[in-house]
């Protein structure tokens, strides 16, 4: 019996070992140890690959040329016998009769200054103290969330925030930094692209060259403009950790913004150069396909790519511990594609986020209805959306300069309505629905009022403000807000600062205290909604059970209320009365005692005062919140 037993562990083993070798994963490009390196890399257009090694990382010639061998599934192999820790390489391969362009290969983790070469580093001496012991804050209801969207640049680079390391990892590690972030009570800090990218010289930070950074070069590494010594390829690994680690202390989560809907460019790119065009769509006469608008659009319907992908967000999870997802462009992606890597980080934590903006740029060259539109959100389970449906009817749209309800214009309370209850008809569920106004594309809050509501006050125009981010925090969708919006921010109208220097993009600091009860409202409103479920249900059934609205002759007034809630919420009841007029708004509402949350563009978690009866008076251009216990 023992035997059979040993037999059967042994069979089992081999079969392991089989599947590794006949499946090895993308990620697995460059494995250190000590004694060696094992070199893996795909291609399905080779006809001989090699890695080239280097010893610093601006040397022009390799020390060692190192040939790989093809493996099953188009997988090239080597391994390097020595220490190379510290030493760097490059991959290249040969196909129609020429060597193509070195690159650090698709998968690079460490890298770099700019990215040219990858960096063969051991990964456990960057991690940061006590990073073992780093776990995710606790998420008990999915519910509760509350994303702020931030730059890193944006977040700490005015001389008023208090940060010592400013634009940098470790800035947000910094108590200023941190301490606001927990004042307002968000769960979530969404951070812009901080992979690296291609627009930023890394070795000329002095100059202060500001971007977004949606130009991907290498997706697996952080981008060493964020780094203190981005000549350190371990540097930005572990102050990548630091900045995490130090959030989730705080109870913060951290969302990844992630673009791999296209690249910087083509021949620029490890995706480019190892396979050319494999990992891209193309047109019919062979060009490059360019649903992103940026010259190209990736292949996620290709096997590879779309292992590719699975495998990236499934590395940032592990390694760095990323707790969500934000995909630009995410109507490029197939379906399928954003099924696949919900299925993956489930089995890593059910908890972790995936959303995106469920458009392109331009019409992608793949089949539209099974693309990762908004339209077909219903279609990837537990996938979230960005609305721009109640973005729209709030403010208007980005694409003229038209009012919406919040601002004066009464033709889109429908479509509030709609958003309030996260837009049954594509989201599926409640919290596949991102309800937001603003991001860091298009105007901010501030400058879209602006443009729109010419000749108000800015008294009126703040009114509009905390009007539209009410409707946002009290609507049965995933709530989304723009950092900064509660600092009454501006661009000073630039409505596209993807490349503006600090003085356009940096959040103003100064204006925590001249703004102080528009700071206040942002708070209050966030704990209003974290502190009564009726406004975050979670479920399509509970919504239509629960929610109704009103009647009301006042094409500018909704009254939306949720009903019935004594078996989850501390109310019997919750009644949101929407005043979208320059006009006081008189309304009726069912018979009771009511502690009133806000009110007159005032908020209060514990009340500012009760009212009985049926008769409400709604002030211009504000929100009157009614909770019956």
């Amino acid at each position: 019996m023992k035997n059979i037993l040993l037999l059967m562990l042994s069979v089992a083993l081999l079969s392991c070992q089989r599947s590794s070798l006949h499946n090895p994963q993308l990620e697995n490009e460059c494995l250190y140890t000590p004694s060696k390196t094992q070199f893996t890399f795909w291609s399905n257009a080779a006809e001989q690959m090699e890695v080239c090694i280097y010893v610093q990382s601006d040397d022009v010639q390799s020390t060692k040329v190192v040939p790989l061998t093809k493996s099953e599934g188009d997988f090239w192999t080597a391994t390097v016998k020595g220490d190379l820790a510290g030493q760097f390489y490059t991959v290249r391969s040969f196909q129609n009769g020429e060597w193509g362009l070195e690159s650090p290969g698709i998968f690079a983790k460490a890298v770099s200054v700019n990215g040219q070469k990858a960096a063969i580093i051991d990964f456990a001496k960057t991690n940061p103290e006590g990073w073992k012991e780093d776990v995710r804050p606790a998420m008990p209801d999915m519910t509760d969330i509350v994303v702020y969207e931030t730059h890193l640049r944006d977040y700490t680079m005015s001389s008023n925030s208090g940060v010592e390391h400013k634009g940098k990892f470790i800035g947000m590690t910094e108590e200023p930094a941190i301490k606001h972030l927990q004042e307002l009570g968000i769960t979530h800090l969404q951070i812009l692209p901080f992979f690296d990218y291609g627009s930023i010289d890394e070795t000329a930070l002095d100059q202060n060259k500001y971007n977004w950074g949606y130009d991907p070069v290498n997706y697996n590494a952080p981008d060493g403009g964020y780094s203190t010594n981005p000549f350190d390829p371990a540097c930005r690994i572990r102050e990548t950790k630091q900045m995490i680690q130090a959030l989730h202390k705080a109870g913060i989560r951290v969302i990844m913004d992630v673009v791999y809907n296209h690249t910087y460019d083509v021949m620029g790119c490890a995706l480019g150069r190892v396979v050319p065009k494999y990992f891209y769509r193309l047109n019919a006469d062979g060009t490059y396909a360019n649903g992103s608008g940026c010259g190209n659009e990736t292949a996620s319907d290709h096997e590879m790519y779309r292992r590719f992908m699975v495998e990236s967000v499934c590395y940032w999870a592990r390694e760095y511990h990323i707790d969500g997802f934000r995909f630009d462009l995410m109507g490029i992606h197939d379906q399928e594609t954003m099924r696949q890597i919900r299925a993956a980080l489930d089995k890593i934590d059910p908890t972790i986020l995936t959303y995106g903006e469920g458009w392109a740029a331009m019409s992608p060259a793949y089949p539209y209805d099974s693309l990762a539109m908004k339209q077909w959100t219903y279609k990837m389970p537990r996938v979230g959306a960005f609305s721009d449906d109640i973005r729209n009817a709030l403010i208007g749209s980005p694409f003229d300069h038209e009012r919406g309800f919040a601002s004066g214009n009464p033709s889109s309370a429908k479509d509030v309505m709609r958003g309030l209850i996260a837009c049954p008809e594509w989201s599926g569920e409640p919290m596949q629905h991102v309800s937001y106004i603003t991001c860091h594309d298009n105007y901010c809050l501030r400058d879209r009022i602006d443009v729109s509501a010419i000749g108000e006050t800015e008294e009126t125009k703040i009114r509009m403000n905390k009007l539209a981010q009410t409707a946002v925090l009290v609507s049965q969708g995933m709530t989304f807000l723009y950092g900064g919006e509660e600092l009454y921010r501006t661009k000073k109208g630039i409505d596209n600062s993807y490349q503006s220097p600090d003085s356009i993009n940096t959040i103003p600091w100064e204006n925590k205290e001249k703004y102080a009860d528009l700071v206040e409202y942002y708070r209050q409103m966030i704990a209003i909604r974290r502190a009564h479920k009726g406004f975050r249900l979670g479920s399509s059934e509970l919504v239509k059970e629960h929610v109704e609205f009103l009647d009301t002759e006042n094409e500018s007034l909704i009254i939306y209320r949720i009903n019935n809630l004594e078996e989850f919420d501390s109310a019997k009841s919750l009644t949101v009365l929407l005043n979208g007029s320059a006009k006081q708004a008189k309304a009726e509402v069912p018979e009771g005692t009511y502690t009133v949350l806000a009110h007159d563009a005032q908020v209060d978690i514990s009340g500012l005062g009760q009212i009985q009866g049926t008769q409400v008076v709604v002030e211009p251009y504000s929100a009157t919140i009614l909770a019956e216990y």
